[in-house]
């Protein structure tokens, strides 16, 4: 044992500067490795596909709109929890599914990460958005619980309102299939969700022009409380005072008529043309002028 020690002690003396060179090669090449090995798992989207269970997720991902983004942007993990994860494919292989759960919660973490700069001035999307501000900070509610997340599609979840909005139902008039996006835009700078365009993209036939032009269509029609309209309506809401307008209270208190026997909707004046299948079914025409007076 002895001449073991002094041997190595002559080797150590002869061989001083090779030693430390050997040494500082080891230690640099360990460095170089392990530097090359933690940013393979922590930068490069090809240490997704080192397990078998991950390749449809990474095609989705090339053809998703986050395609830009590294895969470790969202999913991120942690070094202790990326090695368990490599352990878990070495040991299992291509036996089976590997049970460690990794990259659920943080996706949906790192949203606000990169749309803060936007999501400060009221909204998650490119641009403002009334909506996201009410329910991302004023209501605190999380993404994942309106948008899906299914193999990178992080589109709105349609049916996900209902699940707080319990009361607003659409009733009537063929609305009752829509789902609530149909009309709520989220993704525009405007105080109200829902604007006139959304309604005239379906209801073609309704002009914005001529009488109550100036009227948005949901001034009128309460897709959550009441669409059709009843004579009452426009007697309460704008036109208290026409009864008392040429012969119109004759008509109502008379003939029993109601507004919308004679105004026909988003029409609504009288008019010669109108008049004559109008007036005619009750007396013989006159001209329309003659009834405001």
């Amino acid at each position: 044992m002895s001449r073991l020690v002094d041997w190595l002690e002559r080797l150590v003396q002869g061989n001083r500067l090779g030693i430390l060179l050997i040494f500082f090669l080891i230690t640099l090449t360990g460095s170089v490795v392990g530097w090359k090995y933690y940013d393979y798992t922590r930068n490069d989207p090809q240490f997704c596909t080192t397990c078998h269970m991950m390749r449809d997720a990474y095609l989705s991902w090339q053809k998703s709109k986050h395609w830009e983004i590294k895969c470790q942007t969202c999913h991120r993990m942690s070094i202790f929890e990326q090695n368990r994860l490599l352990v878990a494919y070495v040991t299992n292989g291509s036996q089976g599914p590997i049970k460690e759960r990794h990259g659920r919660t943080a996706p949906w973490n790192a949203c606000r990460r990169c749309h803060l700069e936007t999501a400060e001035q009221g909204s998650i999307s490119v641009r403002r958005s009334v909506g996201h501000a009410r329910h991302v900070f004023m209501e605190n509610i999380p993404c994942q619980r309106c948008h899906s997340g299914e193999m990178h599609n992080f589109r709105p979840d349609e049916h996900a309102c209902a699940s707080c909005h319990k009361d607003k139902l659409v009733h009537g008039l063929g609305m009752e299939g829509l789902s609530c996006l149909k009309c709520h835009n989220y993704r525009e700078n405007v105080k109200e969700t829902v604007n006139m365009q959304r309604c005239l993209g379906c209801h073609k036939k309704v002009r914005p022009s001529g009488p109550m032009g100036g009227l948005k269509c949901f001034d009128c029609h309460k897709p959550h409380k009441q669409i059709s309209l009843t004579s009452q309506d426009c007697l309460e809401r704008c036109h208290g005072n026409e009864v008392e307008v040429g012969q119109h209270r004759l008509h109502m208190e008379k003939a029993g008529l109601k507004c919308l026997d004679c105004h026909r909707p988003h029409s609504w004046a009288v008019g010669p043309k109108n008049a004559r299948a109008l007036c005619t079914r009750c007396h013989p025409l006159k001209d329309p002028k003659r009834f405001l007076y």
